[in-house]
């Protein structure tokens, strides 16, 4: 065997569970000399579904590994066998930084496994914070446009750069119907609440006016129903009485660059399998 050729893959599998499923995937691998680095599963007792993610390294016969997988399975069993690559991620923003800085120092200078290929906003604002980074910036403006006019500007700009994910890092504008359903399950959006809490303006300002004692962020997929998508990742901090309405803002920017680059890190590294609208990670 060269080592020329040797490979590490991802095995990723979901399927109704039954007896024996661990031993009957492993000793697949075995016979394909693969040689498992690391193994994860979880049963979901309710729907009776089982998850698995297996990372493998050795010489890969992807279609006679994934034929030999599909014969021993159960029948409407989803398998994957991915790459590990830097995927390739478009940033939607408005006008606040914090996430945006954080994403684009980790992409840079190492923290997330993922190129950003480019940032598109409906303002002006974060351009020269882009341009430090030699990243293409395109302002799309809404304005004289119908959400559905402007929704279908950025989906062509998007699809230029051929993105495995597209990322709402405090992109301020809601998505039609049309634009989640052309990225499902590819749009991450980070929530400044542990949902479903203070929804729409000012949301800090409501925490202030309600004496709030924690401060949460959520991040999660976009669907149809925009902030009620599968949850990734979410965490809090402890706040007081002490806290002014610009103190919980900036301990509030802290939470939300942190759960958004974790959730990313998650999804780069191809733990988390949506299910429903939920999601396991493993």
């Amino acid at each position: 065997m060269s080592l020329q050729n040797i490979q590490k893959k991802i095995l990723r599998t979901r399927c109704l569970d039954s007896k024996g499923l661990i031993a009957k995937i492993t000793h697949i691998c075995s016979q394909h000399e693969l040689n498992i680095l690391k193994n994860d599963e979880f049963v979901d007792r309710l729907t009776n579904c089982f998850f698995m993610r297996t990372e493998l390294e050795g010489v890969f016969d992807d279609n006679t590994l994934l034929a030999d997988l599909d014969a021993t399975l159960p029948e409407g069993s989803i398998r994957e066998l991915n790459d590990i690559h830097r995927n390739r991620i478009v940033v939607l923003v408005t006008k606040e930084a914090h996430c945006l800085g954080d994403l684009l120092m980790k992409s840079i200078y190492g923290g997330l496994h993922m190129e950003i290929a480019a940032v598109i906003s409906n303002h002006a604002t974060l351009h020269t914070l882009v341009d430090r980074f030699e990243i293409p910036f395109h302002l799309i403006s809404h304005k004289g446009l119908t959400r559905e006019q402007h929704d279908l500007k950025i989906i062509t700009k998007i699809d230029q750069y051929q993105a495995d994910y597209v990322v709402l890092a405090k992109y301020m504008r809601f998505l039609t119907p049309a634009f989640v359903q052309h990225y499902p399950n590819q749009v991450i959006n980070i929530h400044h609440s542990f949902l479903p809490a203070f929804i729409g303006a000012r949301p800090y300002h409501q925490a202030y006016e309600r004496g709030v004692k924690i401060i949460g962020a959520t991040a999660h997929y976009v669907n149809e129903n925009i902030d009620q998508g599968p949850i990734i990742l979410q965490d809090v901090i402890n706040v007081d009485h002490t806290y002014s309405t610009e103190d919980m803002i900036c301990a509030g920017r802290d939470v939300e660059k942190n759960v958004l680059s974790h959730a990313l890190y998650h999804i780069l590294a191809q733990q988390v399998f949506v299910h429903g609208n939920r999601t396991v990670i493993l």
